[in-house]
């Protein structure tokens, strides 16, 4: 199915972790537990969904939904009572009190000597609206649950509570292992798609590989064709997505959310970012921006050298969120008035140096997933480097550790234009800046969409090599 193009990786660890289950029937503890964690809207639950279609076991999925402790239990009731566990008639005849009493009676209804199923997705608003949830889980799963031949997915968006359950301290620490699901990469959407290296890497800047946009892409449309559609139609993905992640996880009237913008339109140092929110103090600017941190919402960046800085950035991590933020929220009133052809020309019109930027994490991700090649040596930090004037800008910078290193692997420049090489104009300004950072005669690396047209580069990498770092 469409959508699970590029979860094959997923879907083997699910099938081999309920093997390890089935495997160990007959034993004290024959129970696994598998926390799977990963943004909004890419594609957790039609993970599970589809990994228990293909499979023959018995299994309840129930999903909270943020409502109050006894709505949540009156719900999982009703999931249970209509599930295939083989006793689910205990839900029935005599509904759980609270909910200690349905995580015993959940025990019960798993069959005794076969493989069963249990999904709880959504786990962080149990954690939030049920007092003492992690300790009853963890009670419940010690004495009972992993004593029946039980495979317990717990799945949550929100990423910093899904590895606080886990965590040291906690209730469930060690309880399960851990799996991320990210959205879509680049060569899965590639594929999915049928698009060409340089148009995949477009897609996954628009896109951010939300499964639900992709699946709106027609193959082989191009980044004009896909938003010509998606802006005429009020009730595409591509649209709603964002607006729909961010009221799950903040208010919208959460300063949160200005910090947000304002960092999404471009700003990136602290005092830019504060000055675009308008005017917000430091100390409250501080707080949102590392709430947006601990989200995962927002990276904050330092840069690489050998020696140490406090010239701290900010970007938006997710590209999906980061084009929408620049280009379709601040004008979702003329998309709203079927005005999306004034929205699209204004893409058009900032998209080559909207994308330039946009792809660098994407290139410095994929540098990182892609060495050891025969140029470059394994490199454990990928980055870049500034300066508070920028009168110094290295956009890739390979180091052995970060933030502060102890040598230089390499560094190099991006040049992502549609049919303008990385010339030797282009080498001549990453020579200036190598100098102005070190003495030494650290490797140059360029990445270009459009091919080189010069010598002396020790490396060079186009959209082909980045997409083969994605490759399963």
């Amino acid at each position: 199915m469409q959508q699970f193009i590029g979860r094959t990786r997923e879907l083997r660890i699910l099938d081999d972790v309920l093997e390890s289950v089935r495997d160990a029937e007959g034993g004290e503890k024959p129970g696994k537990c598998l926390l799977i964690r990963g943004r909004r809207r890419v594609g957790k639950s039609s993970l599970v969904e589809e990994f228990l279609q293909r499979g023959q076991h018995p299994y309840v999925f129930f999903t909270a939904s943020g409502a109050s402790a006894e709505i949540e239990l009156d719900a999982l009731s009703d999931e249970v009572s209509r599930s295939s566990l083989p006793r689910r008639d205990l839900f029935t005849e005599e509904p759980p009190a609270n909910w200690n009493a349905a995580l015993r009676l959940l025990a019960d209804a798993l069959p005794d000597h076969s493989p069963s199923v249990v999904v709880i997705d959504e786990v962080p608003y149990l954690m939030d609206r049920v007092d003492a949830f992690e300790g009853m889980l963890q009670r419940a799963w010690d004495r009972l649950l992993c004593r029946k031949p039980v495979l317990l997915l717990l799945v949550g968006s929100d990423l910093s509570m899904m590895e606080a359950l886990n965590s040291y301290e906690r209730p469930f620490h060690q309880r399960g292992t851990e799996l991320v699901l990210g959205p879509l990469n680049p060569a899965d959407i590639g594929r999915m798609l049928s698009l060409e290296p340089p148009a995949a890497i477009d897609a996954a800047l628009v896109t951010g590989g939300l499964p639900l946009i992709c699946q709106e892409w027609r193959p082989g449309a191009s980044v004009r064709e896909f938003l010509t559609g998606a802006l005429n139609n009020p009730t595409s993905a591509l649209l709603v997505s964002a607006e729909r992640s961010l009221a799950a996880e903040f208010p919208p009237r959460a300063m949160s959310r200005e910090v947000l913008r304002a960092i999404g339109s471009g700003e990136r140092s602290f005092t830019n970012i504060a000055r675009a929110a308008g005017g917000i103090a430091h100390t409250t600017l501080s707080r949102a921006a590392e709430l947006l941190v601990e989200k995962r919402v927002v990276a904050a960046e330092l840069p690489i050298s050998l020696h140490p800085s406090k010239e701290r950035r900010y970007r938006v991590a997710d590209p999906y969120l980061r084009f929408w933020l620049t280009f379709i929220e601040p004008h979702m009133a003329e998309i709203e008035r079927m005005r999306g052809d004034l929205t699209l020309e204004r893409i058009k019109r900032q998209w080559s140096s909207w994308r330039g930027r946009a792809v660098e994490p994407l290139v410095r991700e994929s540098l990182a997933r892609l060495l050891p090649d025969g140029a470059l040596p394994t490199t454990p930090a990928v980055g870049g480097y500034w300066t508070r004037s920028n009168d110094v800008e290295i956009d890739l910078v390979g180091a052995d550790r970060a933030p502060i290193a102890k040598s230089l692997h390499f560094l190099g420049s991006v040049k992502w234009l549609e049919s303008s090489p990385f010339d030797r104009h282009d080498l001549a300004a990453l020579q200036r800046h190598r100098a102005l950072l070190t003495e030494e005669a650290v490797p140059l690396v360029a990445v270009s969409r459009s091919g080189f047209d010069c010598a002396g580069l020790d490396a060079t990498y186009g959209p082909g090599e980045l997409l083969e770092a994605w490759a399963d």
